[in-house]
């Protein structure tokens, strides 16, 4: 497989932008994957057969500051978390000047579209799989997301 170097660079430089760990590409028999370690500050980059097993970069939380127990029970967010299928950008309204797809307090039903995420300048629409009352939106309009984490809760 003959990836061009402006592309790898290019790619590189869309995973440092919008601060994500990792980029997939297959084509054919093969795939190209490209990694950023956020503590080293450093890109590899790596051609794969498709054959090989590729999982998606495990999402790192980090520690919680020191909150009294008391605090921590009520900071707990309610309800089913919907996550984001992929890697991208979240989006909260289908355009700049629209409504949001939801807010705190909305009731939603199951398959009702939540937000967008933007992957490779594809506009995906998220939809949810429980249906109930968003408790909290934990994702700020136009951040990147990583593939698993949590954009809102479902009650």
């Amino acid at each position: 497989m003959n990836f061009e170097t402006d592309y790898i660079k290019k790619l590189a430089k869309i995973l440092a932008d919008n601060d994500l760990t990792e980029i997939t590409l297959e084509n054919g028999e093969e795939a190209i994957v490209i990694k950023r370690d956020k503590e080293v500050a450093r890109t590899v980059t790596e051609v794969v057969p498709v054959q090989q097993s590729v999982q998606p970069a495990p999402v790192v939380q980090q520690p919680a500051a020191s909150v009294p127990e008391a605090e921590k029970k009520t900071s707990e967010p309610k309800g089913t978390p919907v996550t984001s299928p992929m890697v991208g950008t979240f989006y909260a309204a289908p355009g700049a000047d629209e409504e949001p797809f939801v807010k705190v307090g909305d009731t939603i039903s199951k398959g009702q579209v939540v937000c967008i995420i933007e992957a490779m300048k594809l506009m995906n629409k998220i939809e949810s799989e429980v249906a109930g009352k968003i408790t909290k939106i934990c994702v700020e309009n136009g951040k990147p997301v990583e593939y698993g984490q949590v954009l809102m809760y479902v009650e």
